[in-house]
């Protein structure tokens, strides 16, 4: 993997690059759409590739390893085949889902024990398999096994978790080094940046994994309930130590807002469910707020559903027939509101890139944070 940066904002630490991999070229800062168990959920690959028109998507390693299970993904020859994807894959750790299975799941040193969501079977992750389930699976980018703390939390335990996190990481290099890719593609690796909203531990958590030298680095644990000024001041801390000559990756962040000022903040990767489950439920993004499809006064609205103009489907719906969709209960109606959602997303990353290579970010975004903060 190489990465590039092609311009920094002279009002603000964002950043435009690129990073290069065998799937091909990502121009950040990029947001990764959420195909957690092989695909975009609603989204046909097709519409994902020609109306949403991401250069990477993200696949979940603990879903996929429970369905439809490595071996069968092997069989396919890797995630990209088994979906017909041709662009670049980064898969998750599994962390957080473990994290979010508090009642139903084990942390030891050796790694974490838990049940399934689906049928209740046992199971272990521990780094060295997390790593084999990744080559398995094939993405373009894999990540460090760790444990997402959650918010509030504990002094004594974030440290203690962040250290663990820092030993298995260690294990993950390890099993990393004495097992070759399966498919023919390089595979990167990014630990994962730990240590709740605790500055101390925030600072020599990322001062470890600096040390390391990975191709690109992660941030993890924020956007787990923490205020949005919390996210930033620890964000904006991590930046500052994590090297400029390595992407960095926000992970789990979040709305429009959020991502616009984690730009700022020298983040260049973001993923989130965000777009894709709020548009289920009727909630569209726009470029002047967010909107709910599901409330009356949109019944006999025609114009577009951003104002903008702005479309990111094959035929330009107006608000009335959406809201239609949404009352009838109709499943256009969630697939067109994902659609837009999520390209609502990848326009805003690359007009924030525009910007930056124009020099403007700072101008913008400030425009831009004002102006999508309304509920339309």
């Amino acid at each position: 993997m190489k990465f590039d940066v092609l311009a920094t904002d002279v009002q603000s630490k964002a950043r435009a690059g690129t990073i290069e991999t065998d799937h091909g070229t990502i121009e950040t800062p990029i947001f990764m759409p959420v195909g957690t168990v092989g695909t975009v959920k609603g989204v046909h690959q097709r519409e994902l590739r020609d109306d949403i028109n991401p250069d990477i998507i993200l696949g979940n390693t603990y879903h996929l390893y429970l369905r439809p299970q490595t071996a069968i993904l092997e069989q396919a020859g890797g995630l990209h085949k088994f979906m017909n994807w041709d662009r670049n894959i980064l898969t998750d750790s599994g962390g957080y889902q473990v994290y979010s299975l508090s009642a139903n799941r084990k942390i030891k040193e050796e790694g974490v024990k838990f049940k399934s969501h689906i049928d209740g079977s046992y199971h272990t992750f521990t780094p060295e398999n997390v790593m084999e389930i990744q080559r398995t699976i094939g993405a373009d980018i894999i990540m460090a096994f760790d444990e997402c703390t959650p918010y509030p939390c504990d002094y004594k335990y974030a440290k203690r978790s962040m250290h663990m996190t820092h030993r298995w990481l260690d294990r993950c290099i390890s099993h990393l080094e004495k097992t070759p890719t399966k498919y023919g593609f390089g595979q990167a690796f990014f630990p994962i940046v730990q240590g709740s909203t605790y500055k101390d531990l925030r600072i020599q958590s990322a001062e470890y994994i600096a040390s390391v030298g990975a191709e690109g680095n992660a941030i993890g644990g924020l956007s787990v309930g923490e205020p949005a000024e919390e996210m930033y001041a620890m964000t904006d801390l991590v930046t500052g130590i994590l090297p400029e000559d390595k992407p960095r990756y926000l992970m789990g962040v979040g709305t429009p807002i959020n991502i616009l000022e984690n730009i700022a903040l020298g983040i260049d990767m973001f993923d989130c469910v965000m777009p894709t489950r709020n548009a289920r439920n009727g909630s569209l993004f726009t470029a002047h707020g967010t909107i709910n499809m599901k409330n009356k006064k949109w019944e006999n609205d025609f114009s577009p559903l951003d104002e903008m103009g702005i479309t990111f489907v094959d035929t330009e719906y107006s608000k009335a027939y959406l809201k239609h969709l949404f009352t009838v209960n109709e499943l256009l109606g969630k697939q067109i509101a994902t659609i837009h959602n999520l390209g609502f997303y990848l326009w805003l990353v690359r007009e924030a890139r525009k910007h930056i290579l124009a020099g403007d970010f700072t101008t913008w975004k400030n425009m831009m944070v004002k102006q999508m903060d309304k509920r339309l």
